[in-house]
């Protein structure tokens, strides 16, 4: 380093007589030249041409922590900074955060002015994606387990009802993983009354070979029966399940998406019935509540579904019949998972 500023203890360069770790101001050496430091990443002001910045895996300062721990950036490496980016970063701090909640505040607004004016959309996009008018609409959700309907399946249910489609349900499972499936069916009745599906228009299937359980490959003829028994019955003419990611990964919500698309390739669906499949998302956006809606406007899908701040709300309750799987980590669902105000949904 040029100047003579430096100095070396136990193979790293120390700078400066002051460091600073994002608001936190430590004395470090004698030395009367002041450098920032992002914890392991020491930038001295202002002379050189470049900075040398050395990252390792020690504590550089007693109470600091490492810039990074990732494996990413391995003990000694040495990185070359322009002074020109070392003095800028300085004072960005309080500057970026402020800049950062005002585009916050302003993803908010916009989300809150977008869901108001969503809740049309849904209709307009269903008409073109389905039948020429809502209310002929003859929608069955096919679904994996009790509680599936009112975590993922929501939005897309209420909105129908507000279209005056009519609603059935098909629960592939009776969710008796742990032995609870009895309790688990009288909750999915429950549930689907508060999202407006009358009980005689709900049905489980129990079958040995249709368990659940992740680790289960269901069998594609079989479920295929079931669903395609139900749409001759009912005189369906709209088909709602998961897309080929299931949402959340799990094995039976996938074998319902490969079930519909087998009928729906082999032609085996009755003439002008359509398919619909629930578009997953990454983690990020499954967890940013209505954050998520201008994204999901940007998006391209065949149908998008908003719920209003009085039908999200009903969501909720509707999740909250499931009294046997509100685990804690269900409440944080409940409040922050945007499947619980917006579905995007694909035609197969």
């Amino acid at each position: 380093m040029a100047g003579g500023w430096g100095q070396e203890h136990n193979g790293e360069l120390t700078v400066g007589r002051r460091e600073r770790t994002w608001g936190r101001t430590m004395c470090c050496s004698n030395t009367s030249r002041p450098s920032v430091v992002i914890s392991k990443v020491a930038i001295p002001t202002p002379d050189d041409a470049t900075c040398a910045l050395n990252i390792s895996g020690e504590k550089s300062l007693r109470g600091a922590e490492p810039f990074c721990r990732s494996s990413l950036f391995l003990p000694g490496t040495t990185w070359s900074l322009p002074v020109s980016v070392a003095m800028a970063l300085a004072p960005l701090g309080a500057p970026l955060g402020s800049l950062l909640a005002v585009l916050l505040a302003l993803l908010w607004l916009g989300s809150r002015w977008l869901r108001r004016r969503g809740a049309g959309w849904g209709h307009r996009t269903l008409c073109a994606a389905g039948p020429a008018r809502a209310d002929d609409v003859r929608a069955l959700v096919v679904t994996a387990h009790p509680d599936d309907e009112a975590m993922f399946f929501a939005p897309t249910i209420l909105s129908l009802g507000r279209f005056r489609a009519q609603l059935c349900l098909l629960c592939c499972s009776s969710g008796n993983y742990y032995n609870q499936g009895e309790i688990r069916k009288k909750e999915l009745v429950e549930s689907c009354a508060v999202l407006g599906i009358p009980p005689s228009n709900v049905t489980v299937i129990d079958h040995r070979d249709l368990p659940d359980d992740p680790a289960a490959e269901w069998d594609t003829h079989l479920l295929s029966t079931f669903v395609l028994k139900h749409i001759e019955t009912n005189n369906i003419n709209l088909l709602i399940t998961f897309d080929a990611g299931g949402v959340s990964g799990h094995a039976n919500h996938i074998a319902l998406y490969t079930a519909l698309r087998y009928l729906h390739s082999e032609g085996k669906l009755p003439e002008g019935c359509r398919v619909l499949t629930l578009k997953s998302v990454n983690l990020l956006r499954k967890y940013i509540s209505i954050l998520d809606v201008p994204i999901s406007c940007l998006q391209s899908q065949d149908v998008l579904f908003i719920l209003t701040k009085e039908e999200s709300e009903q969501a909720k309750r509707a999740m909250r019949c499931h009294h046997s799987q509100l685990l804690w980590f269900r409440h944080t669902y409940i409040l922050f998972s945007r499947f619980m105000v917006i579905n995007s949904l694909c035609l197969l």
